[in-house]
């Protein structure tokens, strides 16, 4: 009876032994192949291409490289002498074609009130005069406007919130209209991209929360999912000499998973974390606990 009893007792435990390692087994395949988690995730935000909108020397760098500026602060100004000297011209044009068109007028009116000696030509030559005097006006007040914002636009200013980076202008270098000379961090759309695999998208909602680990810091980040990527370059196709598709014939008979864009919207920092674009993250989603 206690032989019988030992023996069952071993078949007991090495039955118990067994399932216990097949739900861990089975957890920890599900945990790998399904849960909405990854390491392939970067710390992004949009960049900002600062370019002058005129050309002409820097006469002036009012920040530094990983400088923090605020929209609407001036990063460097053009020489704006010769912006000046446009001004006063078109100011001084301005001037000459309201005088013109004033005197059109006058000579207008005079035609009119002497319609018993003045032929009808003459008085419709003078109304022509009148218009063609206030066009040309009216081309000098826009030659006037774009003057002045030229001279504005000399003060190149930040476009958003953010963190100058890769600064390498110098007082006297020539700038060109477009020509972006320095980056701008947008720092209000700092997020976190994870690139999760297609088959672990079913089970990732919007609004889901998501707790993020930054490569190499202590500090956890939260945040929830914001939005998930509506399309993926597909590399094995491109488009022929004559539009149509050109699919590649080979097939390869281990097909990976392909990676989605996953956008996660951070909480409020701690203030002992500083972001950085392009650091490394893992990402693991609470799914199902978005409440939608």
């Amino acid at each position: 009876m206690n032989k019988y009893l030992a023996n069952a007792g071993r078949v007991f435990l090495t039955l118990a032994v067994v399932v216990a390692a097949a739900v861990a087994v089975h957890g920890l395949w599900d945990y790998y192949m399904n849960e909405p988690w990854t390491r392939d995730a970067h710390v992004r935000a949009d960049v900002v291409q600062v370019a002058s909108d005129v050309s002409g020397l820097v006469d002036e760098i009012l920040v530094h490289d990983n400088s923090v500026v605020h929209q609407g602060d001036v990063l460097f100004r053009v020489d704006g002498r010769r912006f000046e000297i446009a001004l006063q011209q078109a100011q001084a044009a301005a001037a000459g074609r309201l005088a013109a068109l004033e005197q059109a007028k006058r000579e207008l009116v005079r035609s009119q009130s002497l319609h018993d000696f003045a032929s009808r030509q003459q008085v419709e030559q003078a109304q022509a005069t009148r218009d063609q005097a206030d066009a040309a006006y009216q081309q000098s007040l826009a030659d006037l406007e774009l003057a002045r914002l030229n001279l504005d636009r000399s003060d190149v200013k930040a476009s958003v919130n953010g963190v100058i980076s890769n600064l390498s202008l110098q007082p006297g270098d020539y700038v060109s209209t477009g020509t972006a000379v320095m980056a701008l961090i947008n720092t209000d759309t700092l997020r976190v991209e994870g690139y999760f695999e297609e088959t672990k998208l079913s089970r990732i909602r919007l609004g889901d929360p998501a707790t993020i680990k930054l490569m190499g810091q202590p500090v956890d980040l939260h945040g929830n999912v914001e939005s998930i990527a509506a399309g993926i370059e597909d590399r094995e196709r491109s488009d022929g000499a004559g539009l149509l598709a050109n699919i590649n014939p080979t097939f390869t008979w281990v097909r990976l998973a392909q990676r989605v864009p996953v956008r996660i919207k951070l909480d409020a920092l701690p203030s002992d974390v500083r972001l950085v674009v392009g650091l490394t993250a893992t990402v693991q989603i609470a799914a199902g606990e978005s409440g939608t």
